[in-house]
């Protein structure tokens, strides 16, 4: 918890945002109260504060969701209380039958965790044993008074705004498919790579897949976080998340790399399934295409072309040099492919048909087409 506290107030990050988000709940539940309570003096001025707390989400559209779910549960669970209450005229027979209708008609999957709100509301009715008219309404009030403070707090009070985590995914994303490529590259460069150590890089590989689902999962929360979120200008400086074609271009990406190594592990088996100059030229070019990964810059959403800085000119001439290097050993392959007659051709062509996907992909990220990073040889 120390740990936690120290990085909550030294960073920004996820103990920073959970300490925002709790004292902003708490901050509602006060205002709540202060209005229930003690300007207004509800006669069940509980229900502001409580429902202020549960509606100061992690998200504003999530705040808005909750509010609508949890009144119309909250209103469910009064009137079938109230309605058990005056029937039967016993609190003990009123529970046994409120809680049970309310039980199931909250576990309807709309409703979400909001859906506990049901019985706890019917048991607030029974308990306190007001089933009047005029104590229903200020119910219905006094919960709606609740929502529209925590929703408010929380969409005008450092609206949550979750970019941070598709940012960091997008930079680790490239970092770890050149080391990748460049751990083959090697391996298959020094001739003395095993069994295991393919399957070792099948297995990175398939890891790497894994990582773009977390971004699609950590892009489909920022944009969530976006949503109904009229505040979120208003807080310090959070930066856009990056555009979502870097992610289906990536996606390509990691299953090619996948396919690759998945068809050197199953060739680790018989070492002559690759045979004569294969594994070398195969190196030479998953080496250039693993500095191609390193050189992208996800956090730019800017065209490679379009940008004039001497930075960018650097970064672009080495894109090309590393593409000019990677079609140069494409092309050596796949004439060492169409040479070849013998039980190698099962795997060549696969590894072969793998790494002209993986190029072509990786010319989309660099801003260039096959055409001219092969343009240099000529």
């Amino acid at each position: 918890m120390a740990r936690s506290a120290r990085r909550a107030l030294s960073s920004p990050g996820p103990e920073r945002d959970t300490a925002v988000q709790a004292l902003k709940a708490a901050a509602a539940a006060l205002i709540a109260w202060a209005l229930a309570g003690w300007w207004w003096k509800a006669p069940m001025a509980m229900l502001a504060p409580w429902t202020a707390i549960f509606l100061v989400q992690s998200t504003v559209y999530r705040s808005l969701k909750s509010a609508l779910q949890q009144f119309v549960v909250v209103v469910m669970g009064t009137l079938l209380a109230a309605g058990a209450g005056v029937l039967t005229g016993d609190t003990m027979l009123a529970m046994a039958i409120a809680l049970p209708a309310t039980m199931l008609f909250g576990s309807y999957a709309r409703f979400g965790t909001q859906g506990l709100n049901a019985p706890t509301a019917a048991l607030f009715v029974l308990v306190y044993g007001t089933y009047s008219g005029f104590d229903i309404i200020h119910r219905f009030l006094e919960t709606l008074l609740g929502a529209v403070i925590g929703i408010a707090v929380n969409a005008l009070v450092l609206p949550p705004v979750h970019s941070r985590s598709v940012r960091h995914l997008r930079g680790r994303l490239p970092q770890e498919s050149a080391a990748l490529l460049h751990a083959v590259a090697d391996g298959l460069g020094d001739g003395a790579y095993s069994r295991d150590d393919a399957q070792a890089w099948h297995d990175r590989a398939r890891r790497l897949t894994d990582r773009v689902t977390d971004l699609r999962t950590a892009r489909r929360w920022s944009q969530e976080s976006y949503r109904f979120n009229p505040g979120h200008r208003l807080r310090r400086s959070a930066p856009l998340p990056p555009a979502a074609d870097w992610d289906f271009t990536w996606d390509r990406i990691t299953h090619h790399a996948e396919a690759i190594t998945r068809t050197l592990a199953e060739a680790g088996r018989d070492r002559t399934v690759l045979p004569g100059p294969a594994p070398r030229i195969l190196a030479e070019l998953l080496g250039a295409a693993g500095d191609l990964c390193g050189l992208d810059d996800p956090l730019d959403g800017s065209d490679p072309a379009d940008d004039d800085t001497d930075e960018a000119r650097r970064r672009s001439r080495e894109r090309h040099e590393a593409l000019r290097r990677a079609y140069a050993a494409q092309d050596e392959l796949t004439s060492l492919f169409r040479e070849r007659g013998d039980a190698s051709q099962d795997a060549l062509a696969a590894v072969t048909a793998d790494t002209i996907r993986l190029l072509a992909d990786l010319s989309t990220i660099a801003g260039q087409g096959p055409n001219e990073a092969n343009s240099a040889d000529a």
